[in-house]
């Protein structure tokens, strides 16, 4: 399957290929007339996409379709007007691996970095409970993104998610030494480890939607039964010191009651859980961001964030060589009015 990448569409490119559906509604206008409004990925990255005039049903995300398309632009975005498209078939020569955001490292080397972190664990407590919950994660930990339309939401992002924040951890930990290690890194580890039940993902990490345990309990909550389950297999009790850590550690992380955290974070190493979590789940989705903007470029207003984000022009991208000494761009700067109506996109 030879295509362009979505990454490298610019405006007024014609875009003949697969893409797969990552967000799919229809809607209708303010002239009445109802549209398709698509978001359509490769593993490069990803574009709003819209189907102009039709009464079609919204494809099935997770679905592949080929579509011809004419790339145009709206509020300084990229945007996929669809001319024509078709659901794959099964004779379609598919590559998938073109098609699907994965993570930036192997999943094997991720996992053993994981086991690498348990196994250097010196907590009586912590270091086997801990190694019991991946173990009972299975393969599905291989494979699971971190979220359905957030951070991480690649395949096997939730790995990516919990090396990530444990790099993060080991540059942060000896600016606090008073900090127990041991607990910040078991934290990190199990902390979303629930979002094997609570999302619906097929192996290539594409999340169909919710399950009813993920909407009714979620994955907090699970997750600290999921501890105290384990703790008593392995022989402890629910009121050890560690295990009510654990715990208060996983139910406590998402930092406030507006987030779904009963509890916030009531000593320091449950803390910095929360605020190392939310470091690395924005800084994921604001490279997202960045990678489907041009320099120089406000995007529509990102819900989860809320508020719109600027891509700057770093002197380290290309578009750099264009500028004069002062940073002043050569060409006519076209950037939007930040004030302007801007689209917002699910």
């Amino acid at each position: 399957m030879i295509q362009q990448s979505v990454a490298a569409l610019q405006k007024d490119d014609k875009f003949e290929g697969f893409l797969l559906v990552r967000s799919s509604e229809q809607r209708v206008g303010n002239n009445g007339s109802a549209y398709l409004d698509l978001t359509l990925a490769d593993n490069t990255s990803e574009m709003n996409a819209k189907v102009w005039n039709t009464q079609a049903p919204a494809p099935g995300i997770g679905t592949v379709l080929k579509v011809r398309a004419l790339i145009t632009e709206y509020n300084g975005r990229l945007q996929m007007r669809i001319e024509k498209y078709r659901a794959s078939q099964t004779d379609d020569e598919i590559d998938y691996s073109q098609l699907v955001s994965s993570a930036p490292e192997p999943p094997e080397n991720m996992l053993a970095a994981i086991y690498a972190t348990i196994d250097a664990m010196t907590n009586p407590v912590l270091k086997p409970l801990v190694k019991q919950l991946v173990d009972d994660a299975g393969e599905p930990l291989t494979y699971f993104p971190a979220a359905q339309r957030l951070h991480h939401a690649e395949r096997s992002g939730l790995l990516h998610h919990m090396t990530s924040m444990l790099r993060v951890a080991e540059a942060i930990l000896p600016c606090y030494p008073f900090l127990d290690g041991d607990l910040v890194r078991a934290g990190i580890i199990v902390h979303d480890l629930c979002k094997l039940g609570e999302l619906k993902s097929d192996t290539l990490g594409n999340v169909k939607d919710y399950t009813q345990d993920g909407v009714l309990v979620g994955h907090l909550v699970r997750g600290v039964a999921q501890v105290e389950e384990a703790a008593r297999a392995l022989g402890y009790s629910h009121q050890d010191e560690y295990v009510l850590l654990l715990e208060h550690m996983i139910i406590s992380h998402h930092g406030v009651p507006e987030y779904g955290s009963p509890r916030p974070p009531m000593f320091p190493e449950a803390e910095m859980l929360h605020w190392i979590d939310v470091v690395d789940a924005r800084m994921n989705e604001m490279q997202g961001v960045l990678r489907r903007l041009k320099p120089g470029v406000f995007s529509e207003k990102i819900w989860s964030l809320e508020r719109r984000l600027y891509h700057p022009r770093y002197l380290s991208e290309a578009d750099a060589e264009g500028m004069d000494a002062d940073g002043t761009q050569d060409e006519e700067d076209n950037r939007p009015d930040p004030d302007a109506a801007y689209e917002r996109l699910l």
